[in-house]
């Protein structure tokens, strides 16, 4: 399998600079993959298309301010003359020591292990190693909670390169129904829900679930390899409860859909339940009824590439975005539509109508 098998022309004028408003009027491509037909209509028409007893699955992860900029020093904040320029800083996750984060650097030709960062006066990180990889392992003196609270602080919105303009407030890239702070990147595929839309979820007897993944820039990574197989995927951080966990297994038993808000909602399921398929799976009885579970409650890193020919043991239905040419992203979606040809022509109907792609673009129902 070829990564050029994934690639499409995008007008860069069709990549959105800014959220729609609202959220919800934001346009839906509907993709039947059974008989491969396409359907176009607005988010706040995804009610036609749920029934009682569905069960949504979203990510409940929050974004926090993980670009920072700081002044080049020595580990006594000597001032290092001869690098002027601000070095910027970017969070990518925390590591199992205390304080210690892996981080990109930009400059990262400047950046060596014995130098310091400084942000602000009561904000700083040390760096320590320097991988071969580019990824930089820095010490805060901060707990991972405070880093974060500094950061959203003195830093910037971590808003991906193809945004030219920072939004003004932290809301704006982020979901209505965010929660646990973790993500350097927005699970965006929620970003087209509004409370109102919900509550009419709700009303029609749609059940909810929710999982955490907290969005790394592993995610995002270009396949440079050639052959697709040759690509290493990232670990990421993920949590599945006991309640949501039971939420799942019991629609999975009784026949009900499980749609999943965003590839982070898709890899978190089939990643846990691919997990629980390398050891025995209990019986349960829940209210006087014997369940087999699918999914159990887990906490800790998955690493899972979903791509053509995997086989989905979880996920029925799901609502994304559109993705870049030769992402990994592409092929789940591609893997999940069961025709990577049938993918492509979508979205090239999506170009011809002049669909908005990316972060802050248009929405894309696969059934």
């Amino acid at each position: 399998m070829l990564a050029k098998d994934f690639d499409y022309n995008l007008p860069s004028e069709l990549i959105a600079q800014t959220p729609t408003n609202p959220r919800d009027s934001s346009r839906l491509m509907v993709v039947d993959r059974k008989t491969q037909t396409i359907e176009h209509r607005h988010f706040y028409d995804i009610i036609d298309f749920f029934k009682k007893g569905d069960l949504i699955v979203w990510n409940n992860s929050k974004v926090f301010k993980a670009r920072l900029f700081g002044k080049l020093t020595t580990i006594d904040d000597q001032e290092l003359f001869e690098h002027k320029k601000l070095i910027e800083i970017f969070l990518i996750r925390p590591m199992e020591n205390e304080g210690v984060w892996k981080v990109l650097a930009k400059p990262g030709k400047h950046v060596e292990p014995g130098m310091r960062v400084r942000f602000a006066p009561d904000f700083y990180c040390d760096v320590v190693v320097k991988e071969p990889t580019g990824e930089i392992l820095v010490q805060f003196v901060d707990s991972e909670e405070q880093v974060r609270e500094k950061a959203n602080k003195y830093g910037h919105i971590p808003v991906p390169p193809y945004i030219k303009d920072e939004p003004h407030e932290l809301e704006s890239y982020q979901t209505v129904y965010a929660k646990y702070e973790g993500s350097v990147a927005a699970p965006t595929a929620g970003f087209h829900f509004t409370p109102e839309l919900i509550q009419k979820l709700r009303d029609k007897g749609v059940e909810f679930a929710e999982i955490t993944l907290h969005v790394g820039l592993g995610t995002f990574l270009p396949v440079k390899s050639e052959r697709v197989e040759d690509h290493t995927m990232h670990s990421e951080w993920v949590e599945l409860d006991e309640e949501n966990a039971e939420k799942i297994n019991l629609a999975k038993e009784e026949g009900r859909r499980v749609i999943a808000i965003g590839t982070t909602t898709v890899r978190t399921l089939e990643g846990v339940a691919g997990l629980n398929n390398k050891i025995d799976r209990d019986n349960v009885e829940i209210n006087g009824n014997s369940y087999t579970f699918l999914v159990r409650a887990y906490k800790g890193d998955i690493n899972i590439f979903i791509k053509p020919g995997f086989e989905f043991k979880v996920v029925d239905a799901m609502i994304t975005n559109f993705h870049l040419p030769k992402s990994t992203l592409l092929m789940l979606v591609s893997s999940f539509a069961c025709d990577t040809q049938f993918m492509l022509e979508s979205y090239q109907k999506a170009v011809e109508e002049k669909y908005r792609f990316y972060s802050f673009g248009d929405a894309m129902l696969i059934k």
